[in-house]
């Protein structure tokens, strides 16, 4: 049975699974779930996902959500094939610590900043509510410490865990894009190494393919 994915073909979460996917050419049914509609909030979604979000993946019967923690099963599954290392060999200790440092480094320090931007300065713009400056003030701030901090690491390695893709990197995309959308690409173009990775992430295959919204592929 192919896999199936259950998003929405623009969220942030849905645009981390599918990258994964396309970079293990993993075979999958998307199955589109309607936000506005809260498709995601009816019975037979929640009896999936139960915090009523998006995505989840059913793989012959295997239920999961969390997007990273989808993206680390797919990693793992066909680590045989696609793109090679996006999780480290689970034998190489040191590799695999370096992998979750970076992991942990992009949900704390990178999205937690970017979100708030992206919450405030497009999704409740269309949503018609006004934007609170101040908040985006404080993300903009801190998301400066922290980019400073990535220049000075990608100015040594050519990724965030070191000379090799991972996962912690692709997961950069959906909200580094956001912050282009919102008119705030400076953050990441004002620094040459991080915008040498950035750039180079957002010209991957993988990522060309779903930047305009999900599509099956099987």
């Amino acid at each position: 049975m192919v896999l199936k994915l259950y998003a929405a073909p623009q969220s942030t979460a849905s645009l981390r699974v599918a990258q994964v996917l396309h970079e293990k050419n993993v075979p999958f049914e998307f199955i589109p779930i309607d936000l506005r509609a809260k498709e995601q909030k009816q019975a037979q979604h929640t009896e999936k996902n139960p915090f009523g979000q998006v995505p989840y993946i059913d793989d012959d019967g295997f239920v999961l959500y969390e997007s990273r923690a989808i993206g680390r099963y797919i990693a793992l599954k066909y680590a045989g094939q696609g793109t090679a290392g996006l999780i480290p060999d689970q034998s190489d200790i040191k590799a695999l610590a370096l992998f979750e440092q970076a992991a942990s480094s992009e949900f704390a320090n990178f999205e937690v900043h970017a979100a708030k931007i992206a919450y405030e300065k497009l999704f409740k713009v269309r949503l018609g509510f006004p934007t609170n400056e101040e908040v985006v003030k404080g993300a903009i701030d801190q998301l400066n410490v922290k980019l400073d901090v990535y220049e000075g690491i990608l100015g040594k390695q050519a990724y965030l865990a070191g000379s090799e893709l991972t996962l912690a990197d692709l997961y950069h995309i959906p909200f580094g894009t956001r912050l282009y959308r919102a008119g705030l690409g400076g953050l990441i173009d004002s620094r040459p190494n991080v915008a040498k990775w950035f750039n180079s992430l957002l010209a991957r295959p993988s990522w060309v393919t779903i930047k305009d919204g999900i599509t099956s592929t099987a």
